[in-house]
């Protein structure tokens, strides 16, 4: 069931939010396959993986060597930032956190895409507006260092101005781009900010969580038609690309049902286009 990765742009990398679903075997992986060889049989297939697992704890040095070890040249994982640091300490006496972290990814080298800080909804119960928000990160932010690169995904649809822009451009963060309820399309962010603030744009595909378990919960074919979403994303991207920046996009399952099969969609939709 190898494959080669579909190649769209140089500069596009496309993937899935994890690989380590069973609902996938027989589809990206062959029946029976051991989830300890998913991600070898994933990388054959795909040209990048968003790591949802770090997002619970901090992985191993061993871990991320092995990780290492699975995947090919010009593959790109990117990875969730602990969840300690976004959802349980809020950005506040966490270098340490961080820092362990970094040190977890150091052996993914050449391998390593975007780390990701992902961030709740901040409700008025949270005691967290924007300003407290852009204060703690900005304090965080001397501590991101480099060769990593980092997004930053916020679900306040408000906080997404002038002023939280500048400070991720300043830092060299980028926004990430999401498709959830919560958020407005992707044609009215494109007309209403330049997401361009650093080299390369981060984007999640997440879908209707709720909405969508309340159709399946298994996650092997497509349940909902986001032609039309995936169409304008498709546009929207290729304005990006245009750009020279690099876009790494992944797809969740709550998106349309199967991760996979969104790609294969998103694919579709790419190719119709170049043929307009």
């Amino acid at each position: 069931m190898n494959a080669t990765p579909r190649v769209l742009h140089p500069r596009l990398f496309l993937g899935t939010s994890a690989w380590s679903n069973r609902d996938w075997e027989g589809i990206v992986y062959p029946p029976g396959t051991p989830s300890r060889d998913y991600l070898s049989h994933y990388a054959s297939r795909f040209r990048a993986v968003e790591t949802d697992s770090t997002w619970y704890h901090t992985p191993s040095r061993n871990t991320t060597r092995r990780w290492a070890a699975l995947l090919p040249e010009g593959f790109r994982m990117a990875a969730k930032v602990p969840r300690v640091i976004t959802h349980e300490k809020l950005l506040v006496d966490c270098e340490r956190e961080l820092e362990e972290f970094l040190a977890a990814m150091e052996p993914l080298r050449d391998r390593i895409g975007p780390l990701l800080f992902q961030f709740p909804y901040f409700g008025r119960a949270s005691g967290i507006d924007s300003s407290v928000f852009m204060k703690r990160f900005a304090g965080l932010s001397a501590s991101l260092t480099k060769p990593f690169r980092f997004a930053v995904e916020v679900r306040n649809k408000g906080w997404i101005d002038a002023a939280l822009l500048d400070l991720l451009a300043r830092r060299e963060v980028a926004l990430t781009l999401i498709d959830h309820p919560w958020m407005p399309p992707i044609e009215r962010t494109m007309e209403s900010i330049d997401p361009v603030i650093t080299d390369f744009v981060y984007i999640r595909w997440l879908g209707d969580r709720h909405g969508i378990e309340k159709v399946t919960r298994t996650w092997d074919r497509l349940v909902v038609d986001r032609q039309r979403e995936t169409r304008a994303w498709a546009g929207a991207i290729r304005n990006l690309l245009e750009r020279d920046v690099t876009v790494y996009g992944f797809f969740n399952n709550h998106y349309a049902g199967h991760a996979p099969g969104s790609i294969a969609l998103f694919e579709s939709i790419w190719d119709a286009i170049s043929e307009e």
